[in-house]
């Protein structure tokens, strides 16, 4: 697995994100906070389900199709899948009129994967889920997102190494720097080898090392950074290590418009690694940046109310100086991580 990882350079093709697949959003007044903000695209789309209308959803992945917007078409698919799962009108509707349509496959899809995640029986539940994946990826040969799935489905039925390496091969043969793919494959790697931190810190660097500046991409090896510090198992990984990895991803940060949704799992993640390393005044530049812009992932590794749990940090932050937040706010509650737990999912970045 590791050998196939380190041909990673030889799939990159040059690409970038246009600066209109970032839309920004009006924040909140004052003091507010909110979690997981849909971005000025989605949200109509989500407030039109409510009402068990499936157009707009349709229409928006739709046009991520159209202009190959990858990373908006994934986060969006995730968003309206998780919607789905607890209000499903909108999207049988949806499927019963167009079963053909790309975005109803990805869509059903991700929900179908999602559903059977929390299963003890996951690995035996997901094979059934096989062929809606492949129906997925061909409604579009171009679309990485039904191979981003693949790499989640391939994890959680426990596939073997080569079969994972054939998906990600494909994956990135048609979308070099996805990141969605890209956390999939560093998933697998972490759960495949368990406490194995320096093989998922060389796949995430040599990933960032070769992708755009404004990539995604650039903050995996800060994912790899919270995989390791939320771990507690494997050698350690070297404190420059961490410290690279926190800077790739303050420097992509930097790039984006401050209180925008569209970076802010990618800041509250990063948010966390920097207060486990004790840099507070880049932790409190990065609060400032996230605005009120919380998002589930990381907080719901540490409490059943996500956005509670990002409140009293950012109280802290705001208050305590140089003080350490208490170890409660940083420590995951036993068997919370990667799959393990009541809180993880199938999506998780």
């Amino acid at each position: 697995m590791v050998g196939t990882m380190a041909l990673l350079p030889s799939f990159i093709r040059p690409t970038r994100m246009t600066k209109s697949a970032r839309p920004a959003a009006r924040p909140p007044a004052g003091d507010e906070a909110v979690l997981d903000a849909p971005d000025d695209r989605l949200s109509p789309a989500l407030v039109a389900a409510a009402r068990g209308e499936y157009a707009a959803a349709a229409g928006l992945l739709a046009a991520t199709r159209s202009a190959a917007e990858w990373e908006n078409r994934d986060r969006y698919v995730r968003r309206l899948a998780a919607f789905a799962r607890c209000r499903p009108e909108w999207y049988e509707q949806w499927r019963a009129a167009a079963p053909d349509d790309p975005g109803v496959l990805l869509v059903g899809t991700q929900l179908a994967v999602d559903r059977v995640w929390p299963s003890p029986a996951r690995a035996e539940l997901l094979r059934e889920a096989s062929p809606l994946i492949t129906a997925a990826a061909r409604a579009d040969d171009r679309d990485p997102v039904p191979w981003r799935i693949a790499l989640d489905h391939a994890r959680g039925s426990r596939a073997g190494h080569r079969y994972f390496e054939e998906l990600w091969e494909a994956a990135v043969r048609r979308a070099p720097h996805h990141y969605g793919c890209h956390v999939a494959a560093l998933r697998y790697l972490a759960t495949s080898w368990h406490g194995s931190h320096r093989e998922c810190f060389d796949f995430a660097d040599r990933a960032a090392q070769d992708a755009p500046p404004d990539s995604l991409v650039q903050a995996l090896p800060a994912r790899a950074a919270f995989g390791y510090l939320t771990d507690g198992c494997g050698p350690e990984v070297p404190r420059a290590r961490l410290d690279a990895a926190a800077d790739r991803a303050i420097a992509l940060s930097d790039r984006f418009p401050a209180a925008d949704p569209w970076p802010a799992e990618v800041r509250n993640k990063l948010l966390y690694v920097l207060l486990r390393l004790d840099r507070w005044e880049d932790a409190r530049t990065q609060l400032r940046l996230i605005g009120p812009y919380a998002t589930s992932f990381p907080w719901d590794r540490f409490s059943d109310d996500p956005l509670g749990h990002f409140l009293r940090l950012r109280e802290h932050l705001e208050t305590a100086g140089p003080r350490p937040a208490p170890a409660g706010l940083l420590a995951a509650p036993p068997g919370s991580l990667d799959g393990r737990g009541g809180h993880a999912c199938a999506g998780d970045h």
